[in-house]
């Protein structure tokens, strides 16, 4: 079974200034930064996905303003020159955030974010302190959050993210200045912000890799299963590795395990409860963990993956049949039956679940709402224990290259407890969407920048991918709209000018160089 072990780095206020400089070389050396974010809330989902995007930037705007950022996953992507194309060394940092203003937490947020492992007491007790809106006194100087963000810019990197204009209002809000009033304004400010471009990994899943689903945890696990195959195939392939932290480190390492899944009878049976429609579609689910259909998203692929081949089949059983028409012609009740029968003769197997009252554009906020509040957990076979996390701690860099292993032989059980193994599945189901880490924002910003790293490497065929300028020029500042055929194009037009709060700060920031 392949998989790959991820340090996080937890960060709080007690190890803030000791984990700094680690945090400044990863950003100060890195080719690309992936973001991403906890928040307390977002507010009236509705008005997330106005028709009119000025109407839709006025909302995220009031959430920004009223809600705050609950952590910060920080993940830095070093392009390795001494090594094969698409090699990276990548740092991962997940900082525990407590806005020192008064701000709006929803108690849907709370209740989700306890089910899926955050921690609201060490939120409070050590969460790092900031304040929202333009600087106060010397804010952006010594070592806090702002000063931390001002780095990244200041890096003058590619920066990635997945979905991520809310994340951008959100980032612009709480750890630089005042958001503008004008969409134009803030797209302005944000192209002088980032001039090497804003990469999101949302629009690339969707228009460049153009994979059936395209959110976080879809993408990513889709990008691993490719990324194997091409390892096996001994083509040019992603690869990437981690630092070994210092003795120093030790107590903050969290190790994130994720493997790909191999076809065994748990998965077999998991066949038997289904999949939730919805949540295949979307990554989100109005039922929740109350949903009796499966969340998994290893089986909505392989369900995806299975579709696709037996289409692939039936089109090249159809060209075969064309090219020899005489044998067609012999037994034509045969080929009749072969065009009308069912893919490998496998029933349907994504289902509706319950709740049919939920209109579609509000299920396209749910990877927003998912992802910035409850980030759904994932699956058991992801992560294995947490015991291993002060292994491999001595000095350099160190690969984790993917590889394989025998999955463990299970036995079968008798057909007449066929129904006892559904239930069991069912209630199984409901245990893994409750089950998850407590560095999601972490991880999660480890997959947008893996999910970059591996079409980078894709559209590049295994080539040193970041030397090019731009990257990727049919993505380059474009932000993924939710129901819009278009993206939202992050630029300076001749119309727009920019804030002034990001005037005076650009110039404080391009001053220190």
């Amino acid at each position: 079974m392949s998989f790959m072990k991820v340090p996080v780095v937890d960060v709080h206020i007690d190890n803030f200034k000791e984990t700094w400089p680690s945090m400044l070389l990863a950003v100060r050396t890195a080719s690309f930064i992936a973001l991403d974010t906890e928040l307390s809330g977002l507010g009236t989902r509705k008005a997330l996905l106005a028709q009119s995007i000025e109407d839709r930037y006025k909302a995220i705007c009031h959430a920004a303003r009223t809600r705050s950022v609950l952590s910060l996953g920080i993940a830095s992507f070093k392009e390795l020159s001494d090594k094969p194309g698409g090699t990276y060394l990548s740092q991962v940092y997940n900082l525990t955030l407590l806005c020192m203003d008064e701000y709006i937490i929803e108690p849907q947020s709370v209740q989700f974010l306890v089910q899926h492992g955050f921690d609201f007491n060490k939120q409070y007790a050590k969460g790092i302190p900031y304040h929202k809106g333009n600087d106060k006194l010397n804010e952006c100087r010594g070592q806090n959050i702002r000063a931390l963000f001002l780095e990244i810019i200041q890096s003058k990197k590619p920066l990635i993210l997945h979905n991520g204009l809310i994340d951008l209002a959100f980032l612009y809000q709480c750890f630089y200045a005042h958001l503008p009033d004008q969409l134009m304004t803030f797209t302005a400010d944000l192209s002088e912000m980032f001039p090497a471009g804003v990469y999101d990994t949302k629009y690339a899943s969707e228009f460049e890799t153009r994979f059936v689903s395209s959110y976080l945890e879809y993408a990513y696990k889709k990008c691993r299963r490719e990324n194997t195959r091409l390892i096996n195939a001994n083509n040019s392939h992603l690869s990437i590795e981690f630092c070994n932290y210092q003795q120093m480190f030790t107590g903050y390492i969290d190790y994130r395990y994720c493997n790909l899944p191999e076809a065994d009878k748990e998965v077999t049976e998991q066949r038997k409860v289904g999949i939730c429609e919805r949540f295949s579609a979307y990554g989100w689910c109005p039922n929740g963990v109350k949903c009796s259909l499966s969340h998994n998203t290893d089986l909505i692929i392989d369900e995806d993956e299975r579709i696709k081949d037996d289409k692939r089949k039936k089109r090249k059983a159809r060209r075969k049949r064309r090219q020899n028409t005489m044998e067609l012609s012999d037994n034509p009740t045969e080929s009749a039956a072969a065009d009308n029968m069912s893919p490998n003769d496998v029933p349907p197997y994504k289902l509706p679940c319950d709740n049919s009252g939920v209109q579609p554009e509000i299920m396209d906020t749910g990877e927003v709402v998912q992802g910035k509040l409850l980030s759904d957990a994932q699956s058991p076979e992801d992560f294995l224990g947490d015991k291993e996390s002060e292994d491999n701690l001595g000095g350099g860099a160190e690969t984790h290259r993917e590889f394989l292993s025998h999955s463990k032989e299970k036995e079968n059980n008798p057909a007449d407890q066929k129904s006892t193994e559904t239930e069991e599945v069912v209630e199984k189901n409901k245990m893994e969407k409750y089950e998850g880490g407590t560095h999601r924002a972490g991880f999660d910003a480890f997959m947008t920048g893996f999910i970059m790293a591996y079409i980078l490497m894709w559209k590049n065929g295994g080539n040193e991918s970041t030397r090019m300028d731009p990257w990727l020029p049919d993505c380059y500042n474009k932000l993924y709209l939710s129901g819009k055929a278009m993206p939202l194009q992050i630029c300076k037009s001749s119309f727009s000018k920019s804030s002034k709060a990001h005037q005076a700060k650009i110039e404080l920031v391009w001053g220190k160089h």
